[in-house]
């Protein structure tokens, strides 16, 4: 523990650790010190000299921001001294400055405006040559203004401490100094990603969102806190309203993502007000074209038909599709829906196609399904194994998290068939084929176990199986693994040794491990690491799943699943299943339902003859999507409830307009388990519904009575049905969220699973076997593709396509080959090529790059118009049921 030092401020005595700034431990004590160039995230240069203090016997006076305190120090934080060195540092400042607040962007939240009016310089007192520079205006994002520049470098910082992109720097000297870019060149040809995290701690003008630019004053906006409707962080965000409009995104303090944000966070907003938002119910005609409707026709409509289904062919008759987009409270009452009214247990929702292989896995290995430690216990790792995920991209604020223990020294291992962004500074970079992550796995447990560096007293006292896995293991030679994987035999044995020498070894997978059909084998290969290790229930450590959507956790604790009630029970238990029954007022089914990839097949036998899709768009984001189409439109009848008209929208017969994030009120949970609070910021547009009304509404109509009045109403009921959300309410939850478990309404939440113990007792050292991938490469299909998601778009493009700058951006899809691979055969960069699989095939453009694996290819699968799941293999996983996205054999011919 750090020593406790006294000093006097003001003449008040305060208490402090050591290593705090005199800035710091006035900040503690309520006790202001302004400053321009001070960030509590970034480390601090005293540059701007607007924090500085009289200290006594110290002859200068002190930038507050790095002065560190010592015992006994007495500071005068607004002697006359330091009040008139303010005076002239903001007087200097605004020599240089524009004067032209009534019209700046900035005006009424521009720090430097605000210090000018608190110390009373209405002018700067220095007249001479001002600087005269261009406004850098090359991107859909954000401008640079130079002339509102004071030179601060909290975006110079931001970008290289946090972001690690290194895009500004200083350029010149003296009196033509500047923050620019390297040479001056276009934000949009470096190395920009376009977070805005540098916007947001810019204390001026000088570096602006353009999206609201004339929309709004400072004071004329609302700011409401609520979450990210993007990927599985949870960042906390504030929405700037003006007149039921968004027209600014900010990272809001306090969440998981400490204000960062990424770009389709920061600028991915305008998905909100796009026009072809639903605003009416639709009805599809005799004549094949959707007719506005209201909602008592659509839903009596709706309510009849599936009367009349039910009645004729029975409960199972019905798939519903529920959503990682919506709320815990919806996709709940989805459920709930298809058990209770309609009496099936085909539900499932898109985890089944990213972690359904995390929850198996998890679930056998350790007891609980899910990520085991907070995102910010990634800054005490000492090593950092991150394997099948393209974690910038598809994660980018974790990314900016994983930077800080690598600033501070920690060691990275990555594994991916991609040479991604992290593999590019790896320590080890293990490049294997793609399918052969057991063989890896396996290999790097051998080696830990041969060479003695196992925990051998954690494996004894909290695991089971550690003889039979020692004895299962010992085929899988260093040798064995380079001859399937291609990696050399000496990295698979150096990235064992440094992982289980660390003190705190973390691990980081998502869709690269999952989606396979050894994907449950995948995730208890990665468990058997952290088991063998002891590297699991301590701060820095654990076996951490990357959440793909905003509420993928959430929907899957609510149990959106064919197989398990909420809070994962089983739907075979009678016990559990009785707790339900009680509760609900109804016998529910007992025999497991269909997953999705299982629903469209027994619609397309006719054995499904109604689905219920409630923000899901399985014509772009499931695979084998030909077979897709042809099963949706065998189905009798067809129900869409989205917040656009989607591919699979199209084919319905009544499409239900539903509201956005930023238009309903909630719960999210993220990837490290921590339940948060949805705020509604603006009113519906049009007539659409939140999708829980629109759910409630249709089973009163057929004659199953809800009757919630709001969200939270719903939040209770689980809470008095999940024990792992049994503590939760909205009071509670406030600002910063509660991790599950919560038990009880006093208990605090967990922040790092299986400390003491494992949910299952012991840890299960499991034995699984390499398997080859269903479908490999042969003579007429030679490569191997593999698909997955850019940092620019969202799963199936719904949202990010129709956001301006994000399109603008990455406007079209592409096909990423090996230069190797592409000489090979006649495949120039930028070239029109066929993609063709035992499926399907696609037109798109090559992305030729060193990245890729030699004997692979990758696609993203967010464009429709070339679209990756044309390609891929419905092939399942047999216990986890996710389809094998990350494997297909494809043949590549380039066009004339």
């Amino acid at each position: 523990m750090s020593q406790t030092i006294t000093i006097t401020i003001n003449g008040q005595k305060i208490t402090t650790h050591q290593g705090a700034s005199v800035l710091e431990a006035a900040e503690e004590n309520g006790i202001n010190i302004p400053r321009l160039c001070y960030h509590p995230m970034l480390e601090s240069t005293g540059a701007c000299r607007l924090c500085v203090v009289e200290v006594e016997k110290a002859r200068t006076l002190q930038p507050s921001c790095t002065t560190p305190v010592t015992e006994g120090m007495v500071v005068h934080t607004e002697s006359p001294r330091v009040m008139d060195a303010r005076k002239t540092v903001i007087d200097l400042l605004l020599a240089n400055h524009p004067e032209d607040c009534l019209t700046c962007e900035k005006n009424g939240d521009c720090e430097l405006q605000n210090y000018a009016y608190q110390y009373g310089i209405k002018h700067t007192s220095y007249k001479g040559e001002r600087k005269d520079y261009p406004i850098l205006d090359d991107n859909p994002f954000y401008q640079m203004d130079p002339e509102k520049c004071i030179l601060c470098g909290r975006c110079v910082r931001m970008c290289d401490e946090v972001v690690n992109h290194h895009v500004w720097d200083y350029a010149h000297r003296g009196f033509v100094t500047k923050v620019t870019t390297a040479y001056d060149m276009p934000v949009e040809e470096g190395n920009c990603i376009f977070c805005g995290n540098c916007v947001q701690v810019c204390p001026t003008g000088a570096l602006l969102p353009k999206y609201g630019m004339g929309k709004a004053r400072s004071w004329e906006i609302t700011k409401i806190r609520t979450v990210c409707p993007y990927c599985g962080v949870g960042c906390n965000i504030y929405l700037h309203v003006k007149n039921n409009e968004v027209i600014k995104v900010s990272g809001a303090e306090g969440g998981p993502n400490d204000t960062l944000l990424c770009v389709k966070g920061r600028f991915g907003f305008d998905f909100i007000n796009h026009k072809d938002r639903l605003k009416t119910p639709l009805i599809k005609g005799e004549d094949g074209q959707f007719h506005t409707a209201s909602w008592d026709e659509a839903l009596d409509l709706v309510a009849r038909r599936f009367a009349e289904i039910k009645e004729k062919h029975g409960p199972n008759a019905f798939g519903g599709l529920s959503s990682a987009r919506c709320t815990n409270e919806e996709n709940y009452l989805m459920q709930k829906l298809m058990r209770a009214v309609l009496g099936t247990n085909n539900v499932d929702h898109c985890a089944r196609l990213c972690h359904a292989s995390s929850v198996v896995g998890l679930n056998i290995s350790l007891g609980s399904a899910a990520m085991t430690n907070s995102i910010a216990d990634l800054v005490e790792a000492d090593v950092i194994f991150i394997i099948g995920s393209n974690t910038t991209e598809a994660h980018p604020v974790i990314g900016m998290w994983v930077n800080r223990p690598l600033r501070k020294g920690a060691r990275l291992i990555v594994a991916d068939p991609r040479k991604t962004e992290f593999a590019e500074r790896a320590h080890v970079y293990l490049q294997q084929l793609p399918g052969t992550d057991v063989a890896l796995l396996n290999t790097m447990a051998h080696v830990i176990i041969k060479e003695g560096w196992y925990k051998k007293e954690f494996v004894e006292k909290r695991t089971e199986g550690f003889a039979e896995l020692a004895k299962f293991l010992e085929p899988y030679t260093p040798e064995y693994a380079e001859r399937v994987t291609g990696i050399a035999k000496d990295e698979i044995i150096e990235a064992a040794r440094i992982y289980a020498e660390a003190k705190n070894a973390t691990i980081l997978y998502a869709m690269g491990i999952t989606q396979h059909t050894t994907g449950v084998d995948n995730v208890q290969a990665i468990a058997n690491l952290a088991l063998l290790t002891g590297n699991i229930g301590r701060e820095g450590t654990g076996v951490n799943p990357l959440r793909g959507q905003n509420n993928v956790q959430g929907s899957s604790d609510m149990c959106a699943l064919p197989n398990l009630l909420p809070g994962y029970m089983p739907v075979t238990d009678p016990g559990m299943r009785g707790t339900f029954e009680k509760a609900w007022r109804v016998s529910l089914p007992a025999k497991p339902g269909l997953t999705v990839v299982e629903m469209i097949h027994a619609a397309e036998k006719g054995e499904i003859k109604a689905m219920y899709v409630v923000g899901e768009n399985p014509m772009v984001s499931d695979p084998d999507i030909q077979h897709v189409e042809e099963g949706l439109k065998n189905l009798e009848f067809l129900v869409v409830q989205d917040i656009f008209l989607s591919e699979t929208a199209r084919l319905a017969d009544v499409v239900l307009p539903a509201v956005s994030f930023a238009e309903k009120t909630g719960t999210f949970t993220n990837t490290e388990r921590r339940i948060q609070l949805l705020r509604r910021a603006v009113e519906p547009i049009g007539q659409a519904k939140a999708d829980w009304w629109i759910i409630q509404e249709l089973a009163r109509r057929m004659g199953y009575a809800m009757d919630y009045s709001s969200p939270e109403d719903i939040m209770t009921e689980i809470a008095s049905l999940v024990p792992i959300y049994g503590g939760v309410t909205y009071e509670r939850l406030g600002i910063q969220g509660l991790q599950w478990p919560i038990p009880d309404k006093t208990h605090p939440g967990t922040r790092i699973l299986h400390r003491d113990r494992f949910t299952r007792g012991l840890g299960l050292l499991a034995k699984v076997p390499f398997k080859e991938p269903d479908e490999g490469p042969d003579e007429e299909f030679p490569l191997i593709l593999t698909t997955g998601r850019i940092l620019y778009h969202y799963h199936t493009g719904t949202m990010t396509r129709r956001s301006k700058g994000l399109h603008a951006i990455r406007p079209e899809g592409y096909m990423e080959i090996h230069p190797d691979t592409a000489g090979r055969y006649g495949v120039k960069d930028g070239q029109w090529v066929k993609v063709t699989s035992k499926r399907g095939q696609i037109r798109i453009k090559a992305q030729v790059t060193a990245k890729m694996h030699p004997r692979a290819v990758f696609i993203p699968f967010h464009f429709v118009e070339a679209a990756a799941n044309m390609l891929t293999n419905p092939a399942l996983d047999p216990q986890a049921k996710i389809p094998e996205y990350k494997v297909a054999a494809v043949r590549v011919e380039p066009e004339p």
